[in-house]
Formats: C-alpha cells, structure tokens, sequence
C-alpha cells in the first residue's frame, strides 16, 4: 500500500534542474531511508514531495489527493515534517517549541486540551529533553536542539513522518537513541517513517526499503538487501566497497572501501555494464 507517492516529480532552482521526472512510492507503514552523495537531490525530493519547495512539474499525492490543493493543517495531520535546517527558535521555551507541533489539532483559540498537555509530554519524554522544559532553545547544546525539533515532529501525531538528515550534531549514542525511536514508532505504532540519511550502513541496518539517488535520479530502490551491493556504491558513490553482513542484525554494511580513479570506474562500469 502506497499512501504518499510522486510522479514525474521535477524540481530546480532557478534554471538549474535538481530533480527530473522523478517517480517513487513509498511504502506504509515501513522506515524508508533515501540515500546518495552529496548534491545528488536527496533532500531536494524530501523537500518537495513536503510542500517545503515547491515542484515544477509532475504530482506528489498524499492518500489520493494532490498535495499541492490540500490545506495545510490537513496536511500537517497527516503528516509531520523534520527540515535539515530548522529555525533558531530564539527566546522559546523548550516546552513553548514542542507545544508548536500541536498546531494542526488545535482550534481557532489555541488553547492546548489535555490530549495535547499528554502528546507533549510524551514527545519530550521518548527524546529525554523532559528535564529541559523550562530552558530555552538557546542554552541548549547543538544535539540537544535537534531532539527537541524531533519532539516537535513527534508531539505532531502523525501516522507519517518525514525527517531530512535527522542524526545531524549527534554523537553516536544519540545517533542511535533516535534511529531506535523511530524504529519503535515504526514497528510498536505502524508508523511510516522516511528520513535522509548519511551514514549508509544506518541506513541499511535501520530501514525496510532504500531509495539509492545520483544527479536527481533514482538509480535503485528496494530492500537493503536489493539496493546495498558493491555496484551501487561504484556507481552512487565512485568508490570501491567491500560489503559484509551485519553481525548483529544481519544486515548489509560497507566494511572498508576506496576512492575510485576515473580511469578504474570507466573500467568497472564496462564491467558491470557487460554483466547486465
């Protein structure tokens, strides 16, 4: 099932194409993690397929409706979203900014009902920023920061959330404290989670579908096990990848690998190409 797809999806800034006839679906309730190098349109699409940037051409759909014509606190009640670069939130409250992400169930008074007190202080709580309510943003460390954005996202109660580069500024126990709150969402609430991400062994080891992109296109897409391969780290990334298996999972994971001089990934290319 399909609830959030885009077709022939084409974005650019200014006259510079980013993202060209673009086709993708992404499944429900599943961790979709969109990976490749940089400037290769990973949070381009992210952005657009959120209504962030707008698109050129093609049609992002949200359970059937184009996402274009829809309100915007319809959309927010369905799903929640998670941009690279937030803003400062200068002079708020940790308490007041997740408070923001009940925006969307609120009525035209604002006042926050008990159901919105209790969504709250569940957010704050899953993402250990509780004792940190009455600080505000601007005293916090960089990670710190992000957490509270992902408790906002979270406060959200959507069945769908959307979060580009999420594990930004952490350190790697909390890299891992966030990838396993969403895995729980996921796998506890049925919630369907699609992040940009970095680090390509998470992504493998935390996701059931990966969309592999170079230069605005989508060269792979399908399990880890589909997409992680030595072939597609030569051709997303150039670089030559010994690949092994997870042993605590399972999954597929880079274990070393070097850069590729021109010359070799011509000759590797050929390769693959005669393969096929």
């Amino acid at each position: 099932m399909f609830r959030l797809a885009a077709n022939d999806l084409s974005v650019g800034y200014g006259k510079e194409p980013i993202v060209e006839n673009l086709s993708v679906k992404i499944p429900d309730k599943q961790i979709t993690s969109i990976i490749g190098s940089n400037g290769c349109g990973k949070s381009t699409l992210l952005k657009a397929i959120t209504r962030i940037i707008p698109y050129e051409g093609g049609t992002v759909l949200l359970d059937g409706s184009q996402i274009a014509t829809m309100k915007t606190k319809d959309v927010a009640k369905k799903m929640a979203i998670l941009p690279q670069t937030t803003d400062s939130a200068s002079g708020l409250t940790v308490g007041e900014l997740v408070s923001y992400g009940r925006f969307p169930h609120q009525n035209g008074f604002g006042r926050l009902k008990q159901q919105d007190i209790e969504a709250i202080h569940w957010a704050m709580e899953v993402t250990a920023i509780l004792p940190f309510k009455h600080r505000t943003v601007d005293e916090l460390s960089g990670g710190q920061r992000q957490r509270v954005w992902i408790a906002m996202a979270l406060a959200q109660e959507t069945d769908i959330i959307l979060l580009d580069e999420p594990t930004t500024y952490l350190d790697m126990a909390h890299q891992l404290d966030v990838l396993q709150l969403l895995e729980r969402l996921n796998k506890e609430e049925g919630r369907t989670i699609v992040m940009v991400l970095h680090d390509i062994n998470q992504a493998a080891r935390f996701s059931d579908f990966l969309i592999a992109m170079r230069a605005g296109q989508i060269i792979q897409s399908g399990s880890p096990e589909e997409v992680f391969t030595k072939e597609m780290l030569l051709h997303v990334y150039e670089i030559d990848g010994e690949i092994g298996k997870d042993p605590r999972t399972g999954r597929p994971m880079c274990m070393t690998y070097d850069l590729v001089k021109q010359k070799e990934k011509n000759n590797h290319e050929k390769t693959i190409n005669t393969a096929i």
